[in-house]
């Protein structure tokens, strides 16, 4: 139940068995899917001498007829069209159709009829409809993220592109695993429960047929659940390797880009960070900031060893195995200056903006009571004028998911000294959050103060001691895991679709977060698998968060909301 082997072997099947000089052309989102599991060199080695977007593709007429075109693109009906035309004038000796989800029949037959010079060698259905960014971690990139925080009377046909897009992505990751779940939701989102429903439908109904797999003895559960119910753990700053680099510069794809906070030699303005293709990154992308200094020290001590023994050539004997080990040699430098290069900015970003300080009572907000001397933190923490707006911002909204209904008087100081203070402060922002993922709307025990044995762990833990104060925070996800591995997750706050019941505890578990997943998430889920419980997770999502673009998904939400009132 690898994700990334899945998808690397549908790619692998796709360019193997046609020999030859090949063209990839892909879509998108597709681009998104085959770069996260497959490196330039890999194509290189599959005679891939070019890749392409159908859509600039459509723009040239230049004929190739000595390259193979290999087609993997998601079955829209903008990209069938985009087919349609070129196969009525085709460009390449062959044409090979791989589609990345189910193919309705009326797409076929519009393919046949297009291909009247007959170049299409197969069309074949390949399962990979999801951007495996990790083994046991996907995302979707579903354009329109923050519809889901509004109602659908707001943008319906926003909200069904969003839910349809959402619903192929989990149709196929299921088509790829060979398997047909259970389906579980939150049952205070609307939006959950509508995609929970339709994928049932789906697989149940329409294409059951497809998804009639040899049953295993207890079916996986899929259950699908809205962030808002979690607005806390997207906010917070991060101190482990890969969510940090999300959350202070960004990660797309497994590459970060570092055009957008310096300048960095040509080779190094974009880096890939990927537990498949980097080891030092597999072995500490979980590791504490700390840690991680100390780590990549030992790195750098290692490759200077090596530099060292290659200074000494002194035969003909040497300088063959010095250029037999170069590319080695090579890789093991790009690898030591990106990690040294990622490390010393986030260092720098930490201290300019405080942020050992802000998370501090960040962490504090998201673990600890004590509301007085929390508004006290937060006070000062907004009158330090090297206290960033972002993170001013950041401070209040967890105050006031905490203490919405403990103190409304301090909450209203705080709106207005942040109002005051911030230039960039949205108005009415935390009001927004408030209605959207406030204590009456979630359904977890978010803060660990609903639920006595919540209350009695927490109590234990603040007894215990954390080793590290700005780790000590769990997402609410780690809370669910483990109500599934113990079989406390209730019926009532998360029902099941129809009346396919799960028959003893599942062995395999796809949670499917409507908004977007964390990375600090994926830790969490990483954690549990490893701890073998017998139960294998699989997280997912419409995107992968960190604090701007969650802002970013408010602020929309925000604007469309306020406009659809006053048009109303």
């Amino acid at each position: 139940m690898v994700l990334t082997s899945n998808v690397r072997d549908y790619i692998n099947r796709m360019l193997q068995d046609i020999s030859g000089m090949k063209v990839l052309i892909l879509d998108s989102q597709t681009v998104s899917i085959v770069s996260v599991v497959y490196s330039q060199s890999d194509l290189l080695q599959k005679e891939v001498f070019l890749v392409e977007l159908i859509d600039s593709i459509s723009k040239s007429n230049e004929l190739m007829s000595h390259l193979k075109a290999v087609y993997f693109l998601r079955p829209t009906s903008e990209n069938i069209q985009l087919l349609r035309r070129q196969l009525a004038s085709p460009r390449f000796g062959e044409c090979h159709l791989f589609f990345s989800n189910i193919l309705k029949d009326t797409q076929i037959h519009i393919l046949a009829d297009s291909d009247e010079q007959e170049v299409v060698q197969q069309v074949q259905e390949f399962y990979a409809d999801f951007v495996a960014i990790d083994p046991f971690h996907f995302t979707l990139h579903v354009p329109s993220n923050y519809i889901y925080m509004l109602p659908a009377v707001v943008d319906s046909s926003t909200l069904q592109r969003f839910c349809d897009r959402v619903v192929d992505g989990l149709a196929a990751l299921f088509l790829a695993l060979k398997r047909r779940p259970v389906i579980r939701y939150q049952r205070t989102s609307d939006v959950a429960k509508r995609i929970a429903q339709e994928a049932a439908k789906l697989m149940y109904q329409q294409e059951s047929g497809l998804f009639d797999f040899r049953r295993t003895e207890v079916s996986p559960l899929l259950l699908v659940i809205d962030r808002r119910d979690d607005p806390v753990t997207p906010l917070l700053n991060q101190w482990t390797y890969q969510a940090m680099v999300h959350e202070l510069i960004g990660i797309q794809d497994n590459k970060v880009d570092l055009k957008s906070i310096g300048k960095f030699p040509k080779d190094q303005e974009e880096v890939v960070l990927s537990s498949e293709q980097d080891s030092f990154f597999k072995t500490n992308m979980y590791e504490n900031f700390g840690d991680i200094g100390m780590n990549i020290k030992r790195l750098v001590d290692e490759f200077q060893q090596v530099a060292k023994s290659n200074q000494n050539i002194q035969t003909v004997e040497d300088m063959a195995k010095f250029v037999d080990n170069y590319p080695e040699y090579r890789k093991m430098h790009g690898n030591v200056s990106k990690h040294v290069t990622l490390v010393t900015e986030m260092s720098k970003i930490t201290e300019q903006r405080k942020l050992m300080t802000v998370s501090q009572t960040e962490q504090e907000l998201a673990c600890n009571g004590g509301q007085g001397a929390a508004f006290e933190a937060v006070t000062n923490l907004l009158n330090d004028e090297s206290i960033s707006d972002v993170d001013r911002l950041r401070l209040v909204m967890l105050y006031a998911l905490r203490y919405e209904k403990d103190s409304p008087v301090q909450l209203m100081q705080l709106f207005n000294k942040l109002a005051s203070r911030s230039a960039k402060y949205k108005p009415g922002l935390v009001q927004f959050l408030l209605k959207q993922a406030g204590v009456d709307k979630r359904t977890g025990d978010l803060f660990g103060n609903r639920d006595l044995m919540n209350i009695a762990r927490n109590m234990a833990r603040g007894l215990k001691g954390i080793e590290n104060v700005y780790t000590q925070h769990q997402p609410l996800l780690f809370q669910t895991m483990e109500n599934i591995v113990k079989g406390r997750l209730r019926d009532m706050g998360y029902p099941f679709v129809g009346n396919h019941f799960q028959q003893g505890r599942p062995q395999e578990v796809i949670i499917f977060v409507v908004g977007g997943t964390t990375y600090e998430e994926s830790r969490s889920v990483a954690l549990q698998n490893a701890s073998n419980t017998g139960i294998r997770f699989i997280l997912g999502g419409s995107s992968v968060l960190n604090s701007k673009s969650f802002f970013k998904d408010m602020e929309e939400a925000q604007r469309v909301a306020r406009i659809s009132t006053s048009v109303v």
